[in-house]
């Protein structure tokens, strides 16, 4: 039995999803896994084949990463301005403490995020690492963020790293 296509799901694909388990088979027969830039330029050059287990309710399946750039601008490797809301530009951004903020002194507080480029946050991860490169901002991924166009983006940041 051949494994599934993940490029025929396309981006319905769960590249990101915590439960996927990545299998990377090298051409020596050499079997690991995760996944990390390496584990994408091994697999990219011929190296090795990339898998991955998607477990569902009744049964796992099993995938054939066949496209890699998809799985290459999911996992960040590659920017993908559709996927993160974000050219790849410097952002014009400005930040205020969120209403609900109970302790404004703390090193992590909430902030809320308004980027006046035009950008839209869709991915935290892909703009904390941007905003990290570009401003210094260290923003915690690990916890909850939202918002809407008018009230800005809500997310965690230390108090210490933000420059306005």
């Amino acid at each position: 039995m051949e494994p599934r296509s993940a490029a025929a799901m396309g981006q319905e694909f769960p590249y990101t999803r915590k439960t996927l388990c990545y299998i990377e088979i090298s051409e020596n027969g050499t079997v690991t896994h995760g996944t990390d830039a390496g584990t994408y330029e091994r697999a990219r050059s011929g190296k090795s084949r990339l898998f991955a287990v998607w477990p569902g309710e009744w049964a796992s399946h099993l995938f054939v990463i066949d496209d890699l750039d998809e799985y290459a601008r999911a996992h960040g490797l590659v920017h993908d301005p559709e996927r993160t809301g974000l050219a790849d530009h410097e952002h014009t951004a400005r930040w205020e403490l969120d209403p609900s903020e109970k302790k404004p002194m703390g090193s992590y507080i909430t902030i809320r995020v308004h980027l006046d480029c035009g950008c839209s946050i869709r991915d935290l991860d892909a703009f904390a690492k941007q905003m990290r490169d570009q401003q210094g901002w260290d923003i915690a991924t690990t916890g909850g963020w939202g918002g809407s166009s008018t009230a800005g983006t809500y997310m965690r940041a230390r108090r210490k790293s933000l420059t306005s």
